[in-house]
């Protein structure tokens, strides 16, 4: 078995390192917006907390919908067809941000409605200011995803990596300023984080735009970039790609997210201690992530080819990656456990929180896991339309009702709403999986005709 998934375990290494580097930069980012909103008091960690749980189910979506560029410039990029590629590129420019513009008014509207969610009353002055700088931000995260598919679709994945890694240290420094009020900058607290957020990712956009305009690497796709129009064909093309992925990614996305609604009704030591765990678990989603990207490239690449004995093997030779990486989490969170709620706060009540909701995480790594293995294999070959009815069963109807019957019904609390996470998560994985095995079947049987 080795000898059959060796070259692709490789192949997936070489794009999936800097995937994975840039997506633990995001992570790394949010342990210090964490640790250093944290330290600076448990009322704005619990309101962060809830705001960034909220956006992330914006992000995630957003995100999810600008995967749809990924699959068609990986099949260009197989057949070599680079001006087509660039036009593509523009193309998702226009479809993100109208997306964009389309999620931040939506957003605006639940900021208007804030403080009708149930979230302590304490923390509705920390979290509005704090929503509207993140509000500001959702066009630049949709202009930044756009480049990054593409520049991951042509197998360029160091380039996002970088300008990942820059941002994010740019963040940091902001936050320390703004947080703290250090160097002669104004004390903001929590807002300061907000802004340090917003001005960091203007600067990784306008950093974006110089290296496809400027890079060697990219010159025949700027050609197709600038020359060839629009195409109405190719944006609803996007639309249809991304709009099923976008849903899928934010409906699990939304299974935290409210989630974080519901752990609000039990407290701000309940949110703070969810925010922490969020992070941690997060780590290891952005990690399997990126692996699962550069299968969703690698797929795209040979199913464009037609090459469906490989776009088998790089699926499995990623689902093996990320099983032994979920496995190396599991056991380095458990050793853990004890330590990791007082990197983030001195309130010893938070850390004995976070200590109960260590288990449910580990619980569900392997569903994790299964799910964004296959989820990607099925963007490589542009299979995306069951996905979000699929995540829709999964999340909605197995894990949140799961999550409210544990935690409120049985009254466990929030080890009670995480305990639902696994048999969401791993319902996902299982039904990602049947239809990326039937999908596959109907593909290899008409070209061996």
């Amino acid at each position: 078995m080795i000898n059959t998934y060796k070259q692709h375990y490789k192949a997936l290494a070489y794009l999936g390192f800097p995937i994975v580097v840039g997506q633990l930069g995001m992570i790394i980012l949010g342990f210090a917006d964490t640790l250093m909103i944290g330290r600076y008091g448990t009322a704005e960690l619990g309101a962060a907390s809830f705001v960034n749980n909220v956006f992330n189910l914006a992000i995630i979506f957003c995100t999810g919908f600008s995967y749809g560029l990924t699959p068609i410039v990986g099949m260009l990029y197989g057949k070599r067809e680079f001006l087509q590629a660039g036009q593509a590129l523009k193309c998702s420019i226009v479809a993100n941000v109208l997306i964009g513009v389309l999620i931040t008014l939506l957003m605006f509207i639940l900021y208007l409605c804030v403080e009708h969610l149930g979230q302590p009353v304490e923390l509705i002055p920390l979290i509005k200011p704090y929503f509207l700088t993140l509000l500001a931000s959702l066009i630049f995260i949709m202009l930044f995803n756009a480049f990054r598919q593409f520049t991951d679709g042509i197998t360029a994945t160091k380039t996002a990596m970088w300008i990942l890694l820059g941002g994010n240290l740019l963040n940091i420094a902001g936050n320390y300023l703004l947080i703290y009020g250090t160097f002669g900058f104004p004390e903001l607290g929590l807002l300061g984080g907000g802004i340090s957020t917003l001005f960091s990712r203007i600067v990784m956009v306008i950093v974006f735009m110089g290296v496809l305009v400027r890079g060697k690497r990219f010159r025949q796709y700027k050609i197709g970039f600038f020359r060839l129009k629009l195409s109405g064909k190719l944006i609803k093309t996007l639309n249809e790609l991304g709009w099923p992925v976008g849903l899928q990614m934010g409906m699990e996305t939304a299974s935290f997210s409210l989630s974080a609604v519901m752990v609000g009704w039990l407290g701000t030591v309940a949110l703070a201690s969810h925010q922490v765990i969020s992070t941690i678990s997060t780590l290891a989603f952005m990690v399997y992530y990126g692996v699962g990207a550069a299968v969703a490239v690698r797929v795209s690449n040979f199913s464009g080819q037609k090459d469906w004995k490989n776009v088998r093997s790089t699926t499995y030779a990623g689902m093996h990656i990320i099983l032994f990486l979920a496995f190396l989490f599991c056991v380095a969170i458990y050793l853990l456990r004890y330590q990791v709620g007082t990197w983030f706060t001195d309130s010893q009540d938070v850390v004995d929180v976070v200590v109960t909701l260590v288990m449910p995480v580990l619980l569900y790594q392997f569903g994790d896991g299964l799910q964004i293995t296959f989820a990607n294999a099925l963007r490589g070959i542009s299979d995306v339309k069951p996905m979000m009815w699929i995540a829709f069963f999964a999340y909605f109807i197995v894990s949140l009702p799961v999550g409210y019957f544990l935690g409120f019904v049985l009254e466990w609390g929030v080890v009670g709403v995480w305990l639902a996470f696994p048999f969401g998560l791993t319902t996902a994985g299982v039904l990602f999986f049947l239809r990326f095995r039937k999908r596959l079947m109907k593909y290899t049987q008409l070209s061996s005709r």
